[in-house]
């Protein structure tokens, strides 16, 4: 039976992750981040070793005591931890002292390369994410009106702009203006940053890059996205159908449903 690594940062990915890898006949080591992960996941891993945020070293031996040749990188890692919180070991700071900048991409990229050298295959993240994956259509009862599909559309256009250039993924607009950017403090922040500017009717839009390396992140909305939505009293949701995942769907559509919230992808 072949192993896969899932190197686990936060929230429910990993769990789900390990949950479909193991159900497709795979072994599992988990490489947890300390300063992330949920202890929950040792649950469902055959291998599980914690390493703290910058410790690449001890993770690239973790995966390699297990004979992983093919590892997945699910869960966030929040960029705070990236710019404060870090105390790599030699390998971490030799890899911090390479890189050109500090987005999180380029962080990404770094760490993949070295994972390559070490002979580990990083996938995409979604390889065993198949069953949260969003698919076309209007996933409410409620399709967005006419005014609605114009800031849609607008903010598609805004987004996968930003996406090119190393941006957020998410846009906050409202009758045809931009209130809010996804930056480092993330979607729900970015929400509730552009929903208190326009008061009430924002729609927000969420897509991918057309370059989007999915190893690293896959856009993901759920319960908390929709309540975020609710609370500012915004009015529609639009992601990106097949290329973004949706966590705890039935929850989330129902608290969208009682808000009058629309949800779309495609």
């Amino acid at each position: 039976m072949s192993r896969i690594g899932i190197i686990a940062g936060s929230g429910p990915l990993p769990l789900l992750a390990a949950r479909e890898a193991k159900a497709a006949g795979r072994m599992v080591t988990v490489v947890a981040i300390r300063e992330e992960a949920d202890p929950a996941v040792e649950a469902v891993a055959d291998r599980l070793h914690w390493v703290g945020v910058g410790q690449l070293g001890a993770l690239i031996r973790a995966l390699k005591r297990d004979g992983v040749s093919e590892a997945i990188m699910v869960g966030k890692v929040r960029m705070s931890h990236l710019f404060s919180q870090v105390r790599p070991d030699v390998r971490g700071a030799l890899l911090y002292l390479r890189l050109k900048d500090r987005r999180g991409d380029s962080i990404m990229e770094a760490v993949a390369q070295e994972l390559e050298r070490a002979g580990i295959t990083l996938l995409e993240c979604t390889r065993f994410l198949t069953g949260v994956l969003v698919e076309k259509g209007i996933l409410t009862r409620r399709a967005p009106t006419e005014r609605e599909w114009e800031d849609i559309r607008f903010g598609r256009e805004v987004a996968s702009t930003l996406a090119n250039v190393k941006g957020g993924q998410t846009v906050v607009v409202k009758h045809g203006a931009v209130l809010a950017v996804e930056a480092v403090e993330g979607t729900d922040a970015a929400v509730r940053r552009g929903g208190e500017l326009g008061r009430e009717g924002v729609v927000v839009v969420k897509v991918c890059g057309p370059q989007h390396d999915f190893r690293f992140d896959v856009p993901v909305i759920g319960p908390t996205t929709i309540a975020v939505l609710r609370d500012v009293r915004g009015t529609a949701l639009a992601v990106e159908a097949n290329r973004t995942l949706f966590l705890d769907r039935e929850q989330a559509l129902g608290l969208a449903e009682e808000a009058g919230i629309a949800v779309v992808a495609d």
